[in-house]
């Protein structure tokens, strides 16, 4: 779950000095003035300033999957849905079964449109009985924002969009719940994944998820915007050596061999569900905006596939490169490569025919050799 990545060079991106000022009409989160004097680079990213890196991508993703590293994710979008029929109103505007989830409970949904394109995926966080969070990409908030309002209309059910109120930051690695448990009484170990439970975390009251977008174990903290400073402190004075601040870069490539869908890329308006293979959080047996479409899709299958392609050479497949199949012909195209960390070669993924064979991507002109694989490119171990 996250926004389009822009990468150097991107026509939109805006490149930003830690020691400038910000683009009039860009926002910022309550981290701003922190990651200036961490000598973040910042950049324009979905509407926000965010720091792109601080000092090393490859540093910061490898610190994610030894030890641990916290990012400001507060550019997402926290959509509060309650009201008696809460639950029956995000069934009716939501691709999953939200209705049945348990207090304390998230899931992984998609907003999707009559013809059953992804208009974003999001995780719904069950807070009451009828009380729930959704958390939106930062590009779409105001899209799922207006759609979840207009499609509650026949419900007694509110919509709250209070992205402006929150802050959000993740701690994710292998040592984020020893870190975090220092700082906090509530019982980390005992918080299941995709679980939500409401404590104090370094004296600051905050919804703690035990959810990312890593492919690590971790845990996201909801907090109030004027808490977000103070919280980052006291997690990086507990974590010490053992904690580093990460930007996008490390984020995107920690999705990246955690084979996780990225809005705009992966998921657009133009694909549905079934292609990102992602049909299994389809729930069809109950009447939702879109089922029709996709049920028309679950029957007939999709018309293609989203594969994860390593290169044999050091070229890397990057978004847009056509993926070549055996016949020498273009059958699809790269929606995500970038070099792997963890595994030291180039990796992708790429929307393919379902019938086709990759062989290789054209990378300006030439045609360089990959192998299909199965996604993810990385599977943590200690689950």
């Amino acid at each position: 779950m996250g926004n389009v990545l822009p990468c150097a060079g991107h026509k939109e991106l805006t490149q930003v000095s830690p020691a400038s000022e910000k683009p009039a009409a860009v926002k910022t989160t309550p981290l701003y003035e922190l990651h200036k004097e961490l000598g973040g680079n910042l950049v324009d990213f979905a509407g926000y300033l965010m720091p792109l890196r601080y000092k090393s991508e490859t540093a910061e993703h490898q610190a994610v999957r030894t030890s641990a590293g916290i990012f400001d994710v507060s550019h997402m979008g926290e959509i509060f849905v309650t009201g008696a029929q809460a639950g029956e109103a995000l069934d009716h505007a939501l691709a999953g079964n939200i209705s049945a989830l348990e207090q304390g409970r998230a899931r992984y949904t998609m907003l999707v449109d009559e013809r059953g394109g992804v208009l974003d995926d999001l995780i719904v966080y069950r807070l009451s009985r009828h009380g729930f969070l959704v958390v939106a990409n930062a590009a779409n908030t105001g899209v799922v924002a207006a759609e979840l309002t207009a499609r509650a209309a026949d419900f007694e059910a509110t919509v709250d969009d209070q992205t402006e109120n929150y802050a959000l930051l993740a701690v994710q690695g292998p040592g984020a719940q020893e870190i975090l448990a220092r700082l906090t009484d509530v019982d980390l170990a005992g918080l299941k994944y995709y679980s939500l439970v409401s404590g104090t975390v370094g004296g600051v009251v905050a919804f703690i998820g035990r959810t990312g977008y890593t492919g690590e174990d971790g845990f996201e903290l909801f907090v109030d915007a004027g808490d977000a400073v103070e919280l980052w402190q006291r997690i990086t004075e507990a974590g010490g050596d053992g904690i580093t601040p990460c930007g996008l870069s490390a984020r995107d490539t920690l999705r990246l061999e955690a084979g996780m869908p990225l809005y705009g890329h992966e998921l657009t308006a133009e694909l549905t569900p079934y292609d990102a293979g992602l049909g299994r959080i389809v729930r069809l047996e109950k009447d939702f905006v879109g089922r029709d479409a996709l049920a028309a899709v679950a029957e007939n299958g999709p018309s293609r596939k989203l594969v994860g392609l390593v290169a044999r050479g050091r070229r890397v497949p990057r978004a847009g490169y056509a993926v070549i199949g055996e016949d020498g012909a273009p059958c699809g195209v790269v929606t995500s490569g970038a070099p792997s960390p963890t595994l030291g070669k180039p990796i992708a993924m790429a929307y393919v025919g379902t019938g086709a064979v990759p062989v290789a991507v054209d990378i300006r002109g030439k045609h360089e050799p990959v192998d299909v694989v199965d996604l993810p490119f990385y599977r943590r171990t200690d689950k």
